[in-house]
């Protein structure tokens, strides 16, 4: 029901802006006409619970105010030339009907909400603005200019503004400092908001760390340029990261707006109060435990325990390297020398791949392989994708479109191959999804569950491959579509709208991370992890696999022997000794 009001009066007010500024041409009331009244300094109102409103207005303050060419009728609105014989009070005036953007702000803020639950005495326009004498936030006068704020806000906020004013922040507002955070700085303008029981994250990432992670602002004061950095790398700042609502942030160690220096002896981060400080999350924390550093910097700490932190990282770092350097080049040895006893087998006899394909094959994945490398080092330009390429964007992006160009040529010759070569009809005839594939994968599906003791039964491909030889000419025709809007850019606007860039642009990158998982997960399976085929299944090298590898995968496309030998079963052989037996005796 709050809600619906809320919205209610939010169109009401677009609807008298629209209004205002559609209707007809009216007849302003001019100022002095209304100033005959209000330019009398015991000009008073008193309303039916007997409280008195001052309605004076200052005609020299209003004329220097940032409104001065402003009618009051233009802001009073509603009144017209019969007021105030006509005896129909003023209506608050609606600051939207000129500030949408600022009164939409404000719509969300945490006194709108206040307002919107009944306190009448929440901060509205006026409060803060003032009424008639509304000054530039610049101006020293104005009760908006960052030396008044605290003043401001402590009209509803009294003990929060005292202790911002004693605050190292107040402070420095004092002695003129124009890059001293103020009330605003950490609430907001006109969308306040509360930040207690806000994220840690953007608490330090958002609030402090507009300061406090600045090189200009850190560099300007000699401030600790790590403090938001460190903290995240914290245990504090990590279970923050994680999700957790009750770490510590910020202000659960340095204060609210009670912020003072650690050499300060009223500080909560002073010697004297830092048992009493932890002591608030870690009951019984002791003196030794509260003298655990939070903003720790390994590499530029002088402490002791920073030091010997420092070696002790890079004693495992080099440790760390050494063993998996180590491990990893055992490891591939044993890989690489299994591989090559695999490739030398003599029973890999039976041709899986000819020539004209194994060469479409090593094109394909080459230009795969440098496409996905140089499209993800642009998107993740400080990664080892890019400083690999020399951190070169003409190198990066000549290196990406030869490679795209490569992928189109070879997509085009297997185009070429399928409809004019023998071979080729013959692949593509026996790729070709039938209603078989539908029911192998149902088999397969009850026999990977354990629900069955039978597999199914692949011809010459199964859907396995079938699966990935239409996903790769998928892809391409996506890929190379998208690809050759985005480099040619400048030619595709002449026949499209420009967001249809935007859109292929998205279409691009998200294919090309369905493409690499596709292939990590479901090709790289099926011809290196599977165990069937372990350590690497070599028909793309030489086109050769072995005949027990087609019987147990491919047992329909294996051919019947010419001339069968009968089976000879034991029964017949039990038969044939004991007719046998007599002529033995």
């Amino acid at each position: 029901m709050k809600v619906l009001i809320v919205g209610m009066a939010l169109i009401a007010s677009a609807l008298s802006h629209v209004s205002f500024a559609a209707a007809a041409p009216r007849e302003w009331i001019p100022n002095k006409d209304c100033l005959e009244c209000h330019s009398d300094k015991d000009l008073t109102k008193t309303n039916a619970t007997g409280q008195v409103t001052h309605l004076f207005v200052d005609a020299s303050k209003l004329a220097a105010s940032i409104h001065a060419k402003t009618l009051c009728s233009q802001c009073h609105s509603d009144l017209t030339a019969k007021h105030p014989d006509d005896d129909v009070p003023a209506k608050p005036v609606s600051c939207a009907a000129c500030h949408e953007n600022q009164s939409a702000s404000y719509a969300a803020s945490v006194h709108a909400d206040a307002l919107r639950h009944g306190d009448a005495s929440a901060a509205t326009c006026k409060d803060c603005h003032g009424n008639h004498e509304i000054l530039p936030p610049s101006s020293p006068a104005s009760p908006l200019h960052p030396s008044n704020l605290a003043k401001t806000c402590g009209e509803c906020h009294e003990q929060a503004a005292k202790e911002v004013q004693q605050s190292v922040h107040g402070v420095a507002m004092a002695k003129g400092n124009s890059d001293a955070p103020t009330c605003t700085d950490c609430h907001s303008e006109h969308r306040i908001e509360k930040l207690k029981n806000g994220s840690p994250v953007r608490l330090a990432e958002q609030v402090c760390g507009k300061c406090h992670a600045s090189e200009r602002l850190n560099t300007k004061y000699k401030l600790p340029a790590d403090r938001v950095r460190t903290f995240f790398e914290s245990y504090h700042g990590l279970a923050a990261q994680y999700g957790s609502t009750s770490a510590a942030n910020c202000a659960s160690c340095h204060g609210v707006h009670n912020i003072l220096a650690s050499t300060n002896p009223l500080s909560s981060i002073h010697k004297d109060h830092l048992v009493e400080t932890c002591g608030k999350c870690h009951p019984g924390a002791t003196a030794n435990f509260a003298l655990s550093k939070i903003h720790v910097d390994p590499a530029s700490g002088k402490d002791l325990g920073t030091t010997v932190s420092r070696w002790v990282r890079r004693l495992y770092l080099g440790l760390i390297f050494g063993v998996v350097a180590a491990l990893s080049l055992h490891n591939f040895l044993a890989w690489g020398r299994k591989a090559m006893v695999s490739l030398r087998d003599g029973g890999r006899t039976v041709s899986r791949m000819d020539r004209s394909q194994r060469v479409q094959h090593m094109i394909l994945v080459v230009s795969f392989i440098v496409l996905a490398w140089t499209g993800f080092a642009l998107k993740y330009p400080d990664s080892w994708l890019a400083w690999s390429l020399g951190g070169s964007e003409p190198v990066r992006r000549w290196v990406h479109r030869v490679a795209g160009a490569a992928l189109l040529l070879v997509g085009l010759y297997h185009l070429a191959y399928v409809i004019r070569d023998p071979a080729g009809r013959r692949l593509m005839l026996d790729l070709l999804p039938t209603w078989k594939d539908l029911k192998d994968v149902l088999t397969n599906v009850r026999y990977l569950r354990g629900r069955s003791s039978e597999k199914a039964r692949f011809g010459r491909f199964g859907y396995p491959e079938k699966l990935e030889y239409w996903a790769v000419l998928w892809g391409t025709l996506i890929m190379g579509g998208t690809g050759l809007m985005i480099w040619f850019k400048i030619d595709a606007t002449r026949w499209a709208p420009r967001w249809i860039l935007e859109v292929a642009t998205t279409i691009h990158y998200y294919e090309a991370i369905l493409a690499c998982l596709a292939i990590l997960v479901w090709h790289f399976y099926h011809v290196i992890f599977d165990p069937a085929v372990y350590p690497m299944n070599w028909a793309w090298f030489d086109g050769k696999v072995t005949s027990h590898w087609m019987k147990e995968e491919h047992p329909l496309a294996v051919p019947a022997p010419a001339n069968p030998v009968p089976e000879i079963k034991p029964e017949t052989i039990a038969e044939s000794s004991a007719q046998d037996a007599p002529m033995l005796e």
